[in-house]
């Protein structure tokens, strides 16, 4: 392997590295907040990516049938709950999707410049992320953490399974964000892989100024550090919740939005890449957002250079990191046991 080669390597690798960081902020946020390993995180990136790919091709995206769907499923549970938020339910989980399915059906097409066919995607998808959390984990938000995980994998195999109602089998690619290319020396960067680091940057140094300078991500940060405490201070915890799952839902689709290009996607696509960003939020501990995005950069380089030196088994030595860093968290955490308790 020359310069140029590892050069190249380490492109490919800082990008799909900053797709993963995404994600693993993601998970890292949900699960502080509301300790859910939120194994679905991939449906939103595949959701993200085929949406706006039909509407490149001049179908009607069906994740706007699915968040109709989603609006009368959570219209209706919220009715049975209390009676007296029935018209504010209606009007965000009824009207509101019902008049973003219009929108659709009357402009999602190839004709749509590509930012508002972006913005109309996110419209699509964004909304999703809270209302799984209203559906599935906000009646259960005092269970243990096994059995949110257990409802987690239910939510990723019915999501995987509408996925395949909704969009078929085929892959799909979407048009880059730009066609150009820089020269660095040997080095040729695409304009698409700085889109995504720089739109990756920004969105980090987004997340950092919210949850550092407004009251809704102090909110999120106080929840993440004691649940019960946050509570008796007056924070709404069943709010947190559904912040944390509206900002997976946008990085999700965010991240489809932008990897679509580069990467031909399936509807079960979405699974692999969740878990690689999942690699990144252990190496974090499902604690630290720091360490969870430098893990995710780490685990997109390794799978880079292990897909140059060992293609066939590329998929298994970057899951295969797992096992190092748990043990090494195994051994530096305190065991206590339950006759010291």
């Amino acid at each position: 392997m020359d310069f140029s080669i590892a050069a190249i390597l380490a492109q490919d690798g800082i990008t799909s590295g900053a797709i993963y960081a995404l994600l693993a902020l993601a998970l890292v946020l949900v699960f502080s907040v509301t300790r859910v390993i939120f194994i679905p995180q991939g449906e939103f990136v595949a959701f993200g990516a085929l949406t706006l790919a039909a509407m490149q091709s001049d179908k009607f995206p069906h994740s706007a049938t699915l968040l109709v769907g989603l609006g009368v499923a959570v219209f209706l549970q919220e009715v049975v709950t209390s009676l007296r938020r029935a018209p504010l339910a209606f009007a965000k989980f009824i009207a509101l999707p019902l008049l973003l399915y219009g929108l659709t059906r009357q402009f999602g097409n190839a004709q749509l410049p590509m930012l508002l066919q972006v913005a109309l995607t996110l419209a699509l998808v964004i909304p999703m992320g809270p209302m799984i959390y209203r559906l599935a984990f906000q009646p259960l938000a005092e269970a243990s953490t096994l059995v949110l995980l257990i409802v987690s994998v239910s939510v990723h195999f019915a999501l995987l399974g509408t996925g395949l109602v909704l969009f078929g089998a085929e892959g799909s690619r979407t048009i880059a964000f730009s066609d150009a290319r820089f020269e660095l020396g040997a080095l040729q960067i695409s304009g698409q892989s700085l889109v995504i680091l720089v739109v990756s940057a920004l969105l980090i140094g987004a997340l950092y100024l919210y949850f550092d300078r407004t009251l809704s991500g102090k909110a999120l940060r106080a929840t993440a550090v004691n649940r019960l405490g946050a509570q008796l201070v007056g924070i709404g915890t069943t709010q947190a919740g559904r912040t944390a799952f509206t900002l997976a839902a946008a990085l999700g689709a965010l991240c489809g939005v932008l990897i679509a290009p580069l990467t031909t996607i399936y509807y079960d696509s979405g699974f692999l890449i969740g878990l690689k960003g999942f690699v990144g939020a252990i190496i974090g501990g499902l604690g630290s957002y720091p360490i969870a995005a430098a893990g995710a950069v780490l685990v997109g380089l390794l799978e880079s250079y292990s897909s140059f030196w060992a293609s066939a088994f590329k998929e298994v030595i970057v899951f295969t990191l797992i096992i190092p860093v748990l043990l090494w968290r195994s051994l530096r955490s305190k065991h206590i046991d339950e006759g010291e308790q």
